[in-house]
């Protein structure tokens, strides 16, 4: 697994593919450090994925985060989701 990392200053501005990148290398670590602890990935997605819905509700509202919900499944089926597994 490749960690991208690096130190965020207040005044310097941070890209949003920047912070995403990154942010999915914590997901990616977390992930990792709960395998090892012996937690089903199954689990790990459940979770994941509520705690992800939280966070669009708190942020967007149920309204929101509901038509992004609905946009799912076109995604999914177009294969936007799917990762080359060598890489995890």
């Amino acid at each position: 697994m490749t960690t991208v990392t690096r130190t965020f200053s207040a005044r310097e501005p941070i890209a949003d593919h920047e912070q995403k990148q990154v942010a999915l290398s914590y997901v990616h670590e977390a992930w990792a450090e709960a395998r090892l602890d012996g937690v089903d990935g199954d689990c790990m997605a459940q979770a994941c994925l509520f705690a992800a819905l939280i966070e669009f509700v708190s942020t967007y509202g149920e309204e929101a985060a509901s038509a992004f919900a609905e946009g799912l499944p076109a995604r999914i089926r177009n294969g936007e989701f799917s990762a080359d597994l060598s890489r995890q």
